[in-house]
């Protein structure tokens, strides 16, 4: 007599189950993450950090300084890192203001020469510290944490000798709109960063530059072995991230219609801290582009609500250093 044999039940899941699937999603966390930070600063500044205005300054705050952390990210993920991103938005800042400005004592060419001259300049001019950084870093073989940490010195140093400690202000109205301009209510920097982001996206996620960025972060002997040319990619991210961060000095500066010694300071650290927040390893290899986003809008929100309930600025400084630590710690837990 044959068996009878009975189909198997299917499995259905349970909500523990979605549950352990949501959050072994790394952005589904961080995207939790997000939602529960906005809604506990709007209880403890009693919703001021939820009204419109002060949202849409989040955007504005986190678009400038997300823009700098996408450059680095490319670099992060070769395990390289950039302190001299807030240098490189400092000394773009200075000189782009000093050539737009309308003050002829503090115009460093004599006449304003007009924004949409300075802007491709700037961005030139952050691509040519960026490409310093990399030819030492990937020809001469010096730690990108030595190299970048005196480029940022040396780049401080000479927005100082171009400014002479001055506020570079005055600037015509036509570099206003870039920094608070609007298209369709939409905050000029922040279709910017929009924009930039979905390049990054599509570059790191479908391109063969992009792979190769994955491959000689997580082991650069195998990537060669492979073909890719190391030393080349190693270069370009560097290069990416200045010229990224040259936009980013742009951009405050048509913000705030001005250029001081203080302009995006701690930009680096911020920059570093967002990416990390955002799942990419400080080892290299690992990370994407939705993470970083959602990390520079966590620190965008943590900043701004700090500010409006006028926390003492020593303790911001605290709270940005406890997040990397927090995010390296997490990050090293992931991967033992």
């Amino acid at each position: 007599m044959a068996e009878i044999t009975q189909r198997p039940k299917p499995v259905t899941a349970t909500g523990k189950d979605i549950a352990k699937r949501v959050f072994r999603h790394e952005n589904a966390v961080l995207g939790i993450v997000l939602i529960v930070l906005i809604a506990a600063m709007a209880v403890v500044s009693k919703g001021l950090t939820v009204t419109r205005a002060n949202m849409v300054n989040v955007l504005l705050q986190s678009s400038i300084r997300g823009i700098a952390s996408l450059g680095q990210a490319f670099v992060m993920l070769t395990a390289g890192i950039d302190l001299s991103v807030g240098g490189v938005a400092l000394f773009t800042a200075i000189l782009g203001g000093s050539m737009t400005t309308l003050s002829s004592w503090l115009n460093t060419v004599g006449h304003p020469v007009s924004p949409y001259i300075v802007l491709p300049l700037m961005l030139l001019v952050g691509a040519g510290w960026g490409a310093l950084n990399g030819s030492l870093v990937s020809r001469i073989g010096m730690p990108s944490l030595i190299v970048t940490l005196g480029i940022w010195q040396i780049l401080r140093a000479l927005a100082f000798h171009i400014c002479g400690g001055q506020d570079m202000t005055n600037h015509p109205d036509t570099l206003a709109f870039f920094g608070i301009g609007r298209v369709a209510g939409v905050p000029v920097p922040t279709i910017i960063f929009i924009v930039v982001a979905v390049v990054v996206y599509f570059v790191l996620s479908y391109t063969k530059f992009g792979r190769a960025v994955y491959a000689v972060g997580g082991n650069p002997l195998s990537a060669w072995l492979s073909g890719i040319k190391v030393k080349n990619i190693q270069f370009m991210v560097f290069t990416i991230s200045g010229l990224l961060a040259g936009l980013s000095g742009f951009l405050i500066t048509a913000r705030t219609r001005s250029a001081t010694m203080q302009t995006l300071a701690g930009l680096e650290l911020n920059s570093i801290a967002t990416v990390a927040i955002g799942g990419v390893s400080l080892f290299g290899g690992r990370g994407n582009l939705i993470g970083v986003v959602i990390g520079v809008l966590i620190l965008g929100v943590i900043d701004n609500a700090m500010s409006v309930m006028g926390v003492d600025p020593s303790i911001q400084g605290i709270v940005t250093g406890v997040i990397i630590i927090a995010a390296v710690a997490a990050d090293l837990i992931r991967r033992r």
